[in-house]
């Protein structure tokens, strides 16, 4: 019997480039964006619990995050109407008038709560503008969507490798203002690279996934409420989608949500806050090595190699409840880190390449709705959880979660069969 070899480990022949014009700039943008998104944790953290104390920390946090998964389906439908690209450079700006506020304001005092709470709340809605474009722009910026979303992703984790410390450091060394100066002109930057961006002819052209049913651009007349339903029925109508998306949303719940407050609290009982810092950093050194993976593995079914991969990430929530030692804990992190990173490559390339364009920013707002909205259901959850087993139970309960969401996937022909598309062939 001969054996054909499969293209799923193998990169295809004759790629086109990635690192053109416009997927330079779209890197430079996301890769700067990125970094002064994983300061701004840090930074509310320190100076805004240093002034407020946590409770301040957390209603500041929440009301971000609460603006954001209020608005992010419209900021879809924005994006479909006027272009990723011009939703995501005015965000760019809002952020810099936000965080520029901020800068401010710590450098010439103490600021007002209100004020903390307000620019919160007014960069909640600009993210909530800006992230349903990220998914968008990628097709129109890279032939080969998988090796974009897979660079993206190594930026990403680098950015969280980096960015926490470097506010860390800002705030020991300077003050808050520093930090959130530096935010400021990242977003700044990240604006300027996305107007250069000039679009070749070519992306006009229909998308892959166009000929399943797209809609025509035509916006005229057309009401918001009927572009959310539009999109909500685009999103329905793949069973892969929204099953992903449930699962996501018991995830968010059960792991994702109460993985940080609960493990943060065992570990730093355990081993002391020098090794829930170091995990972190391990979970980061992971989310590198799954992006560089992704950059690699073309498989034939994504979303079944991403499940399989997502299975690894159940030894995070495991090695916790276990009381494992330094070693194993730093490891359990690394497997975590590079299974959700195949995951989200996984992910991202299959909306991108399987929905059509006219709706995709769309789509993503109701995925990113979705995910959102479980993570901080689990978040709220935490804490009262502990009054009904301890907090190593509850991450008992976190691993068995995810293993059963793997299982439930695997069983669902629309996620198990979905296949990769092809690229964009050269113009």
């Amino acid at each position: 019997m001969t054996t054909t070899r499969t293209p799923s480990a193998q990169p295809a022949p004759n790629e086109p480039p990635l690192w053109d014009r416009p997927f330079t700039l779209y890197f430079t943008a996301r890769a700067v964006s990125l970094l002064g998104d994983a300061m701004t944790p840090v930074v509310v953290a320190l100076a805004v619990g240093a002034l407020y104390g946590v409770s301040g920390v957390g209603l500041v946090l929440g009301v971000w995050t609460g603006t954001f998964v209020l608005l992010v389906l419209f900021g879809g439908v924005f994006a479909d109407r006027f272009g990723a690209r011009r939703m995501m450079v005015a965000a760019d700006l809002v952020r810099v008038l936000t965080q520029g506020v901020l800068a401010a304001a710590f450098f010439t005092g103490r600021p007002s709560f209100w004020l903390l709470v307000a620019m919160a709340a007014l960069a909640g809605a600009a993210v909530a503008m800006f992230l349903p474009g990220v998914n968008g722009m990628v097709p129109l910026v890279a032939r080969e969507p998988q090796r974009a979303n897979a660079t993206l992703k190594v930026a990403d984790a680098l950015a969280h490798l980096v960015g926490p410390a470097l506010a860390g450091l800002l705030i020991t060394l300077t003050s808050a203002g520093t930090v959130y100066a530096i935010d400021a002109g990242t977003f700044l930057l990240s604006a300027l690279c996305l107007a250069l961006i000039r679009f070749a002819p070519a992306v006009t052209r229909p998308h892959p996934a166009a000929a399943t049913g797209s809609r025509t651009r035509t916006r005229t007349g057309r009401s918001l409420r009927r572009e959310l339903h539009q999109g909500w029925r685009e999103f329905r109508a793949r069973t892969w989608m929204w099953a992903v998306i449930l699962t996501w949303m018991g995830y968010g719940v059960l792991v994702f949500g109460p993985l940080v407050p609960l493990g943060s609290a065992l570990v730093g009982a355990r081993l002391g806050p020098h090794a829930y810092g170091l995990a972190v950093s391990f979970l980061g050194a992971g989310t590198v090595l799954g992006g560089l993976l992704a950059l690699r593995l073309r498989p034939v079914r994504p979303l079944a190699a991403g499940t399989v991969a997502m299975v690894l990430y159940t030894a995070l929530p495991l090695c916790i409840a276990l009381g494992a030692g330094l070693p194993v804990l730093l490891a359990g992190h690394a497997l975590g880190g590079a299974a959700i990173a195949f995951w989200s490559v996984m992910w991202a390339t299959s909306v991108q390449t399987h929905t059509p364009p006219a709706v995709l920013n769309r789509v993503t707002a109701y995925e990113q709705a979705g995910s959102v909205s479980g993570i901080v259901l689990g978040q709220m959850l935490a804490g009262p959880a502990t009054a009904l087993a301890s907090p190593d139970r509850l991450l008992w309960v976190s691993a068995g979660a995810c293993l059963a969401g793997c299982a439930a996937l695997l069983a669902i022909p629309a996620v198990r069969t979905l296949h990769r598309t092809a690229p964009r062939a050269e113009p």
